[in-house]
């Protein structure tokens, strides 16, 4: 019996993966990278914010500081999250489903806190949240199972009875390695992965509106 829900953001609960293909591009560029790869944000979504940051500096010989990096995405970033990044779909409705069934959830994230932060609160559900968790508490990322641990403990509930909603192929392979229920949700992002996804993930899902088939 599911207790608790751990929700991603960026592709999960957000429709903003394209955002950061387009942002990861136009910051090499503007920093003497001519022709970035196009895959390069499938490489740097498995990192957390200064791994990707490290990641830039090291590969490309970008002659600036991690610092830097770290804050000059952030700003051009910023505004999509403050202004235009939209929900995706159902998910008010979901989120009503569970406070009507009793059952608490938050929010794991390798996004900036910021920006999080700013998305929740411009579509009224940051309130809704137990809590918010980033690489800024777990810095390891989504490659080890720490921020999954960390947001079980604050829900109150054990892995099993825990369910994970992630977009992407990495997180829901650590989630499930560290015995949580997970459930692969839809994004065009991750279509490369999805019969992997379909594969290894609990339950898979085209639109979050189908979580509400778990706890009926």
């Amino acid at each position: 019996m599911i207790k608790g829900v751990i929700f991603d953001l960026d592709g999960t609960l957000i429709d903003s993966m394209q955002i950061w293909y387009e942002i990861d591009r136009k910051f090499l560029m503007e920093n003497g990278v001519e022709n970035p790869p196009r895959e390069i944000s499938d490489i740097v979504k498995k990192m957390t914010v200064e791994q990707s940051s490290d990641f830039f500096i090291e590969h490309f010989g970008l002659k600036c500081s991690k610092e830097y990096v770290i804050k000059r995405i952030e700003e051009l970033v910023r505004i999509e999250y403050e202004e235009k990044i939209p929900l995706k779909p159902c998910v008010v409705e979901i989120l009503d489903f569970l406070d009507e069934k009793g059952i608490p959830y938050g929010i794991a994230t390798a996004t900036y806190t910021t920006l999080a932060s700013a998305v929740l609160k411009r579509h009224g559900i940051y309130d809704r949240m137990k809590f918010l968790l980033t690489d800024r508490e777990y810095p390891k990322g989504k490659k080890f199972p720490d921020i999954f641990m960390g947001a079980a403990e604050i829900l109150g509930t054990a892995p099993y009875e825990t369910l994970v909603a992630e977009d992407s192929l990495h997180s829901v392979i650590t989630a499930k390695n560290a015995g949580f229920v997970t459930a692969a949700v839809y994004d065009k992002s991750s279509e490369p992965d999805r019969a992997e996804l379909e594969n290894i993930s609990d339950y898979y899902f085209t639109s979050l509106k189908d979580f509400e088939r778990l706890f009926i």
